[in-house]
Protein backbone atom coordinates (compact mmCIF):
# COMPACT_ATOMS: atom_id res chain seq x y z
CA UNK A 1 0.00 0.00 0.00
CA UNK A 2 1.32 3.40 -1.14
CA UNK A 3 1.44 6.22 1.62
CA UNK A 4 1.86 8.79 -0.89
CA UNK A 5 -0.49 11.83 -0.43
CA UNK A 6 -1.97 10.76 2.99
CA UNK A 7 -2.37 12.09 6.20
CA UNK A 8 -0.92 10.32 9.42
CA UNK A 9 -1.69 11.34 12.95
CA UNK A 10 0.26 11.15 15.69
CA UNK A 11 -1.08 11.66 19.40
CA UNK A 12 0.24 13.39 21.73
CA UNK A 13 -1.25 14.63 25.78
CA UNK A 14 -0.56 18.12 25.72
CA UNK A 15 -2.04 19.90 29.29
CA UNK A 16 -1.81 23.54 26.99
CA UNK A 17 -4.53 25.91 26.92
CA UNK A 18 -4.82 26.84 22.92
CA UNK A 19 -7.15 26.40 20.41
CA UNK A 20 -10.52 26.86 22.93
CA UNK A 21 -9.48 30.31 22.45
CA UNK A 22 -10.65 30.98 26.47
CA UNK A 23 -10.73 27.33 27.01
CA UNK A 24 -9.94 23.94 28.82
CA UNK A 25 -7.10 22.13 28.39
CA UNK A 26 -7.79 18.54 25.44
CA UNK A 27 -5.56 16.19 23.71
CA UNK A 28 -4.30 17.29 21.01
CA UNK A 29 -3.33 15.27 17.73
CA UNK A 30 -1.41 16.40 15.18
CA UNK A 31 -1.88 15.02 11.70
CA UNK A 32 0.60 15.17 8.92
CA UNK A 33 -0.88 16.02 5.12
CA UNK A 34 2.18 15.02 3.04
CA UNK A 35 3.16 13.80 -0.65
CA UNK A 36 6.25 11.66 1.22
CA UNK A 37 5.43 10.41 4.68
CA UNK A 38 8.15 9.12 7.01
CA UNK A 39 7.02 7.68 10.35
CA UNK A 40 7.81 8.21 14.10
CA UNK A 41 7.97 10.76 16.71
CA UNK A 42 10.78 13.15 17.51
CA UNK A 43 11.14 14.69 21.11
CA UNK A 44 11.08 18.34 21.63
CA UNK A 45 14.10 20.56 21.58
CA UNK A 46 14.14 23.89 23.02
CA UNK A 47 13.07 26.59 21.22
CA UNK A 48 15.52 28.10 18.40
CA UNK A 49 15.18 30.77 16.18
CA UNK A 50 16.01 29.54 12.45
CA UNK A 51 15.92 31.21 8.73
CA UNK A 52 14.78 28.37 8.01
CA UNK A 53 11.23 29.13 10.53
CA UNK A 54 9.36 31.94 9.47
CA UNK A 55 5.94 32.93 11.47
CA UNK A 56 3.26 34.83 10.05
CA UNK A 57 0.42 35.71 12.39
CA UNK A 58 -2.93 35.98 10.45
CA UNK A 59 -4.44 39.32 11.55
CA UNK A 60 -7.91 38.71 10.89
CA UNK A 61 -10.59 40.32 9.04
CA UNK A 62 -13.26 43.50 10.00
CA UNK A 63 -14.20 41.48 13.10
CA UNK A 64 -18.02 42.55 12.21
CA UNK A 65 -19.45 39.21 14.89
CA UNK A 66 -17.65 40.80 17.54
CA UNK A 67 -18.60 44.58 17.41
CA UNK A 68 -14.68 45.42 17.23
CA UNK A 69 -11.18 44.37 16.30
CA UNK A 70 -10.23 40.95 18.13
CA UNK A 71 -6.50 41.79 17.38
CA UNK A 72 -6.39 45.24 19.28
CA UNK A 73 -8.86 43.39 22.73
CA UNK A 74 -6.49 43.20 25.70
CA UNK A 75 -5.98 40.06 27.69
CA UNK A 76 -3.64 40.26 30.98
CA UNK A 77 -2.46 44.12 29.84
CA UNK A 78 -1.80 43.18 26.47
CA UNK A 79 -3.66 43.13 23.04
CA UNK A 80 -4.23 39.63 21.05
CA UNK A 81 -1.72 41.13 18.21
CA UNK A 82 1.33 41.98 20.86
CA UNK A 83 0.98 38.77 22.43
CA UNK A 84 1.07 36.43 19.63
CA UNK A 85 3.84 38.45 17.92
CA UNK A 86 5.66 37.99 21.01
CA UNK A 87 5.20 34.37 21.62
CA UNK A 88 5.85 33.70 17.74
CA UNK A 89 9.22 35.58 18.09
CA UNK A 90 10.86 33.34 20.62
CA UNK A 91 10.30 29.97 18.30
CA UNK A 92 10.51 31.84 14.64
CA UNK A 93 13.63 33.30 12.59
CA UNK A 94 11.33 36.24 11.68
CA UNK A 95 7.49 37.06 12.10
CA UNK A 96 5.57 39.13 9.43
CA UNK A 97 1.76 40.22 10.28
CA UNK A 98 -0.49 39.41 7.57
CA UNK A 99 -4.14 41.84 7.39
CA UNK A 100 -4.92 45.33 6.00
CA UNK A 101 -1.02 47.16 5.94
CA UNK A 102 -3.00 50.43 6.41
CA UNK A 103 -4.72 48.95 9.86
CA UNK A 104 -1.21 47.25 11.13
CA UNK A 105 0.67 50.15 9.69
CA UNK A 106 2.51 50.98 13.40
CA UNK A 107 3.57 47.32 13.18
CA UNK A 108 5.54 47.82 9.63
CA UNK A 109 9.00 47.72 11.52
CA UNK A 110 12.88 46.53 10.60
CA UNK A 111 11.70 43.81 13.47
CA UNK A 112 8.58 42.52 11.62
CA UNK A 113 8.99 43.81 7.83
CA UNK A 114 6.17 45.01 5.97
CA UNK A 115 2.57 43.95 6.68
CA UNK A 116 1.50 41.31 3.71
CA UNK A 117 -1.85 42.40 2.07
CA UNK A 118 -4.06 39.13 0.80
CA UNK A 119 -3.19 38.85 -2.95
CA UNK A 120 -7.30 37.41 -2.99
CA UNK A 121 -8.92 39.88 -0.61
CA UNK A 122 -11.83 39.07 1.49
CA UNK A 123 -11.67 35.07 0.78
CA UNK A 124 -11.03 34.15 4.28
CA UNK A 125 -7.86 32.59 6.27
CA UNK A 126 -6.65 30.05 2.98
CA UNK A 127 -6.42 33.76 1.72
CA UNK A 128 -4.34 35.11 4.59
CA UNK A 129 -2.21 31.61 4.15
CA UNK A 130 -1.68 31.79 0.40
CA UNK A 131 -0.04 35.48 1.06
CA UNK A 132 1.96 34.60 3.56
CA UNK A 133 3.27 32.00 0.86
CA UNK A 134 3.95 34.04 -1.86
CA UNK A 135 6.39 36.15 -0.18
CA UNK A 136 7.76 33.79 2.46
CA UNK A 137 11.35 32.28 1.57
CA UNK A 138 10.93 29.80 4.52
CA UNK A 139 10.49 26.13 4.50
CA UNK A 140 8.92 25.56 7.47
CA UNK A 141 5.94 28.50 7.86
CA UNK A 142 3.84 28.44 10.75
CA UNK A 143 0.46 30.42 10.62
CA UNK A 144 -1.05 31.68 13.44
CA UNK A 145 -4.79 33.54 14.01
CA UNK A 146 -5.03 36.35 16.02
CA UNK A 147 -7.35 34.80 18.47
CA UNK A 148 -5.96 31.89 19.66
CA UNK A 149 -3.73 33.73 22.82
CA UNK A 150 -3.55 30.78 25.39
CA UNK A 151 -0.94 29.80 22.81
CA UNK A 152 2.51 28.97 24.27
CA UNK A 153 5.72 28.75 22.57
CA UNK A 154 6.43 25.41 23.83
CA UNK A 155 3.46 24.18 21.62
CA UNK A 156 4.79 25.86 18.48
CA UNK A 157 8.16 24.46 19.07
CA UNK A 158 6.52 20.93 19.56
CA UNK A 159 4.84 22.06 15.87
CA UNK A 160 7.89 22.76 14.56
CA UNK A 161 10.06 19.57 15.78
CA UNK A 162 7.00 17.55 14.65
CA UNK A 163 6.91 19.20 10.99
CA UNK A 164 10.80 19.12 10.69
CA UNK A 165 10.20 15.24 11.28
CA UNK A 166 9.02 14.21 8.47
CA UNK A 167 8.57 15.40 4.67
CA UNK A 168 4.73 16.80 5.04
CA UNK A 169 3.50 19.55 3.19
CA UNK A 170 1.29 20.38 6.35
CA UNK A 171 1.36 19.33 10.08
CA UNK A 172 -1.54 20.58 11.66
CA UNK A 173 -3.50 19.99 15.14
CA UNK A 174 -6.31 18.00 15.96
CA UNK A 175 -8.59 18.38 18.88
CA UNK A 176 -12.44 17.50 19.46
CA UNK A 177 -13.30 20.42 17.34
CA UNK A 178 -11.95 19.21 14.33
CA UNK A 179 -8.61 20.78 12.66
CA UNK A 180 -7.30 23.51 13.27
CA UNK A 181 -5.31 25.13 10.50
CA UNK A 182 -4.85 28.05 11.79
CA UNK A 183 -2.03 27.23 14.24
CA UNK A 184 -0.06 24.97 11.55
CA UNK A 185 3.25 24.38 9.99
CA UNK A 186 2.83 24.72 6.04
CA UNK A 187 5.55 24.09 3.52
CA UNK A 188 6.07 26.10 1.01
CA UNK A 189 4.31 23.18 -1.76
CA UNK A 190 0.93 24.23 -0.20
CA UNK A 191 1.00 27.69 -2.32
CA UNK A 192 -0.21 26.05 -5.57
CA UNK A 193 -2.83 24.13 -3.68
CA UNK A 194 -4.44 27.44 -2.00
CA UNK A 195 -4.23 29.24 -5.38
CA UNK A 196 -6.60 26.36 -6.89
CA UNK A 197 -8.96 26.53 -4.27
CA UNK A 198 -8.82 30.22 -3.89
CA UNK A 199 -9.17 30.44 -8.01
CA UNK A 200 -11.89 27.59 -7.94
CA UNK A 201 -13.68 29.99 -5.54
CA UNK A 202 -13.29 26.79 -2.50
CA UNK A 203 -12.49 29.28 0.50
CA UNK A 204 -12.57 26.75 3.27
CA UNK A 205 -9.21 25.68 4.17
CA UNK A 206 -10.71 21.98 4.59
CA UNK A 207 -11.35 22.42 0.71
CA UNK A 208 -7.71 22.34 0.24
CA UNK A 209 -6.62 19.38 2.48
CA UNK A 210 -9.31 17.62 0.04
CA UNK A 211 -6.56 17.13 -2.14
CA UNK A 212 -4.03 14.78 0.66
CA UNK A 213 -6.39 11.55 1.21
CA UNK A 214 -6.75 10.49 4.92
CA UNK A 215 -5.39 7.79 5.84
Amino acid sequence: MSFCGMMRVVSESLDISIFRRLGGSEQVTFGYYSRALQWGIMPVPMARNSPQRAGFLLGGGKSTRMGADKAFLELGGQTLLARALGVMAEVCGRVTIVGDPAKFAAYASTKYGPVVADVFPGCGPLAGIHAALVHSSADMNLMLAVDMPLISAELLTFLFTEAESNNATVTVARTSKGLQPLCAIYRRDFLPVAERALRAGKYKIDAAFAEFPFA
